[in-house]
């Protein structure tokens, strides 16, 4: 037992005897104690020190006895709270049986109408909550035990009393939140002030998605990819994965998971209602809207937060010329056909043409075999490219006719409108670049090196051949290159290369994989998966200001390749999260 559960233990042995942790959660502590006073066992939970130490314990506490008056068969009761020895706990009644997430961890999934009668009751739970004034904030499957069977909520106005209390502008300073990412709905993601009981509702449709397929509907490698996941993505549809779920159910849960507050249900009665309902259908539906997957764009367009995070950054600082100037944002999404997904093959993933007229990106097709696939301005799809399967690393040529890529290693070009691969270079070759004097930049083994677009025999950058030099992008002279310097690694640093020198020139930027546009900028990744924007003199090769951060979450690979595609002009496309298969790419 911790030295502070020792002095807590003490402060309260005439009222509580501490006998074993029962679990950690991101608030606190919880401990099975016996009840002196009324011998009965109790949850004992004792809020973190450094929590309690920003948000204050007189607030705290003043707070949460709101929730003390909640009277509900499936709510946990608020037995007592308190500070001793700096330590600040609130006890409740101990349930016999699991919670949740315990039950979630042994089945995966669960019976569809075990599923449904658990999310009706927690619904029924938080609608009482919600009449008597309380939002919960933090409904995830940890917080519902299961007393024979039967959900109650536990926790009930905790994350509330937080949001409330003087320390909760500084939980945000340092980098603590409130909430559950897999869970949290896109107003609360993003920092809201006013959360309305609407966000328990999304939380609760995520739980009841989770229950349903074994997992919530955005995952992530980090809390700024589900995010970034939450506000740009719809969720898979639950039939899809899942025959045995009835489509009302399906229609209920994605009512519940609608991105803008406005459109989700009115109430928790009414999600429970709905689920029982089984001639529901959401009132888009019912007007004959466009299915969710046509609709993608429209959301971001009508709720600007929902874009924030992932998109509005990059759109005003790429849309800035040297001088600072700003030009036109645009944003859309690109919903990807099933026969036709992005996916993360190794290495530079997707290539833009010079124009942004036109993308092309490793996916793969209905077999699961890996393609190129091209989508053009004019085209609603994706089209394949011949003689490409298997080929990875796709860049366009400078005036966007050609494309050159990877197969078996080997460097190929063929006409963007369609044609017959043509043998460039028989290499082992990775991460190229075409540059403006008909040459191609790549990576071979630990050398860097070029070849004439047309074909012929490789020649080394520098009588070094560019050794421990990575990912190269040609700068408009066609005589200098972009390179990463320890690539792989987080302190890895952008250089500029002399392709006949090889002369190096420290940029002053740690990051990965740089791409210059013509704008007069450097965008580059970096390992806390963000990307930025660096104004850049190119004829002096020299950062002219501070770098800015454009995406705050975007795949970058270990070996440290920027898994977006740069256009010359400006126009980004990157899948939106941290995944190795996508139905969607993002275009900026």
């Amino acid at each position: 037992m911790s030295d502070a559960v020792q002095r807590l233990s003490a402060a309260l042995a005439d009222r509580y005897a501490i006998e074993r942790e029962l679990g950690q959660g991101g608030m606190a502590t919880v401990y099975l104690a016996h009840d002196v006073r009324h011998d009965r066992k109790v949850a004992l939970k004792v809020l973190r020190p450094e929590l309690s130490a920003i948000l204050g314990a007189e607030r705290f506490l003043h707070e949460i006895k709101t929730t003390a008056n909640l009277q509900h068969p499936h709510i946990l009761s608020l037995f007592d709270s308190g500070e001793a020895d700096g330590l600040v706990y609130y006890v409740m009644p101990y349930v016999e049986g699991e919670s949740l997430r315990d039950r979630l961890n042994r089945e995966k999934q669960l019976p569809v109408e075990d599923a449904v009668r658990i999310a009706r009751e927690v619904a029924d739970a938080l609608q009482y909550a919600h009449e008597h004034g309380i939002v919960h904030r933090d409904i995830k499957p940890e917080n519902i035990l299961l007393h024979g069977g039967h959900a109650m909520v536990a926790d009930f106005g905790i994350a509330l009393a937080a949001s409330r209390s003087d320390g909760s502008t500084r939980m945000t300073e340092t980098g603590m939140s409130l909430g559950t990412p897999y869970y949290m709905s896109p107003e609360q993601s993003m920092g809201e002030r006013e959360i309305t009981p609407k966000a328990d509702i999304y939380a609760l449709g995520c739980v009841l998605y989770e229950m349903l397929t074994a997992e919530p509907p955005f995952t992530g490698a980090t809390a700024q990819a589900i995010i970034a996941r939450v506000m740009t993505e719809e969720p898979r549809s639950l039939t899809m994965q899942r025959k045995s779920i009835p489509p009302h159910v399906e229609a209920a849960v994605e009512r519940a998971l609608e991105k803008l507050p406005a459109d989700r249900f009115a109430t928790a009665a009414q999600f429970a209602e709905a689920l029982s309902r089984t001639d529901f259908v959401p009132a888009t539906r019912a007007m004959g809207a466009a299915p969710r997957t046509e609709r993608r764009s429209w959301a971001l367009r009508a709720a600007p937060w929902a874009a924030a995070l992932v998109l509005t950054a990059a759109l005003g600082w790429l849309a800035f010329s040297a001088r600072g100037t700003p030009g036109t944002l645009s944003r859309f999404v690109a919903p990807l056909p099933p026969w036709a997904q992005y996916a993360d093959l190794g290495g530079r993933t997707i290539g833009v043409a010079p124009s942004g007229a036109s993308f092309v990106y490793s996916g793969f097709d209905s077999l699961s075999r890996q393609q190129l696939f091209i989508r053009t301005a004019d085209q609603l799809d994706p089209v394949k490219l011949p003689g490409t399967s298997g080929a990875s690393n796709p860049t366009y040529s400078p005036d966007g006719q050609w494309l050159a890529f990877t197969l078996a290693g080997r460097i190929y070009r063929a006409p963007v409108g369609g044609g017959a691969p043509a043998l460039v270079c028989d290499c082992r070759a990775s991460s190229l670049s075409w540059g403006s004097r008909d040459r191609i930049a790549f990576v071979s083994g630990s050398l860097l090196l070029t070849v004439p677009a047309g074909g012929g025999g490789p020649a080394p950058v520098g009588p070094d051949s560019g050794r421990g030099l990575s990912w190269p992008s040609f700068l408009p002279d066609g005589r200098h290159l972009i390179a990463t310097e320890g690539a792989g690694s987080p302190t890895s640093r952008l250089v500029a290369v002399d392709i006949s020198s090889g002369k190096r020139t420290d940029l002053g930027l740690v990051g990965t994989d740089g791409r210059y546009v013509t704008s007069g900028f450097i965008i580059f990744g970096t390992f806390d998966l963000r990307v930025f924007a660096a104004p850049f003199n190119a004829r002096r090769r020299k950062i002219t200001g501070p770098s800015r951060p454009i995406i705050e979450v975007a795949p970058v690979g270990s070996a440290g390749a920027l898994k977006i595609g740069v256009g010359a002009g400006g126009m980004i496309v990157y899948p939106p999260a941290t995944t190795t298969a996508s139905t969607d790419l993002l275009l900026v």
